[in-house]
């Protein structure tokens, strides 16, 4: 499981109540209800280029009493990184970044395969996970640790496929992109994803309630809870976030004083952290079934959502099937009646939940369970989720 640096969480039994071992000055409510109380949310959005139409509404935001709603704002998990390739093809539009540019050149340090030392990583490489880079190591890097450092390790590398030609999904990929996205322009990656994709499109949305989020957007977080009623992520607020992002090693928390831009891309969680409602991610569902319009050319659209890898039986860790197709960001499937669809998963906390464009029927949809035990067979969330 994945663990959230700095926060205090405690575990309470079935019949108990949830206490937060933190200070009552953190902001976090330090009373949950026990969990025969909450019931799991339940939240499917169809839409369509003209319209958003709620079609499953249920259950609770993660508190008894509380019902979840579509404006309700959702760690949506590893959708985040469709989110973030939209971005990224905005700064290869301004020029600012380049698909295939060896990502050491943004960066100021080298960054290479220690079994491939002559071939450059990529953004393209890293955008479709054909970059060698793999998750034998914590790609949550603390807020005063080093993305290069952590990139030393080979643990962190595929020693048997040059990068560029073998597709492996790993979210070790997305803080090295932020890195780069951070360094190219001089700026904070939450900041980036505002300025870039969320801010124009008019959302109520943030990465690890950095900026794009209005405020007090975090009291509305669906608080995501494991089956048993145990904390995951998103505790229920009655203040500020003591710490929105990884904390320090030491458990501190300065942004301020302790960021540095393109050292580590993982603190803003890049690869899961965004915070979106289910109608505010269905108006992104909108912008891909206008081709990207008004954000991205057709041109950068078409070269985003690909495929740019398809499974041909050894390119490939095709994860028992789960995976057949991958474009920059955008994950690729075929129903049972032969449709495609692009868009993306989402797995974590306890989260499942699936983001499926269908560009010649010209619609869409987003849904997403809670409480799911996070043991259960892996799925797409596309005819239903777990």
């Amino acid at each position: 499981m994945i663990g959230w640096r700095g926060q205090c969480i405690a575990a309470a039994a079935v019949a108990a109540m949830l206490v937060s071992g933190c200070a009552s000055s953190n902001g976090l409510n330090n009373t949950a209800p026990a969990v025969a109380k909450v019931k799991p949310a339940r939240v499917m959005v169809n839409f369509t280029v003209d319209s958003i139409t709620p079609a499953t509404v249920a259950g609770d935001a993660g508190v008894a009493g509380r019902p979840v709603t579509i404006d309700d704002p959702a760690r949506v998990a590893s959708i985040s990184k469709l989110v973030v390739a939209i971005a990224v093809m905005r700064l290869v539009e301004q020029g600012k970044l380049g698909l295939d540019r060896d990502i050491s050149d943004y960066l100021g340090w080298k960054v290479r395969n220690p079994a491939f030392p002559d071939v450059p990583i990529t953004l393209r490489a890293l955008l479709s996970h054909q970059s060698g880079l793999r998750d034998g190591v914590d790609y949550i890097v603390p807020l005063d640790g080093s993305l290069q450092a952590v990139l030393l390790n080979p643990q962190a590398w595929d020693m048997g496929h040059p990068p560029g030609t073998y597709f492996a999904y790993a979210n070790i990929n997305s803080p090295l992109i932020a890195s780069v996205m951070e360094s190219a322009t001089g700026e904070r990656f939450d900041r980036l994803m505002a300025q870039l994709v969320l801010t124009p499109l008019g959302l109520d949305a943030c990465y690890n309630w950095g900026a794009g989020c209005s405020d007090g957007r975090r009291t509305h977080a669906v608080t995501l809870l494991r089956p048993n009623g145990d904390l995951a992520r998103d505790a229920a607020m009655t203040g500020p976030d003591p710490c929105a992002v990884y904390a320090a090693s030491d458990g501190s928390c300065d942004i301020d004083k302790m960021y540095k831009l393109g050292r580590n891309g993982s603190a803003f969680s890049p690869q899961g952290g965004l915070r979106i409602s289910a109608h505010d991610l269905s108006r992104i569902g909108q912008l891909l079934l206008r081709k990207g319009a008004p954000l991205l050319s057709p041109k950068s659209f078409a070269n985003m959502i690909g495929p740019v890898w398809t499974f041909d039986g050894k390119n490939g860790d095709d994860d028992k099937g789960y995976f057949t197709a991958y474009g920059l960001g955008v994950h690729w499937l075929v129903d049972k009646k032969g449709r495609q669809w692009f868009g993306h998963v989402g797995e974590a906390y306890s989260l499942r939940a699936g983001f499926w464009i269908n560009p010649d029927e010209q619609r869409g949809f987003y849904r997403y369970v809670t409480m799911v035990d996070e043991f259960s067979i892996v799925g797409h969330c596309f005819d239903r989720c777990p």
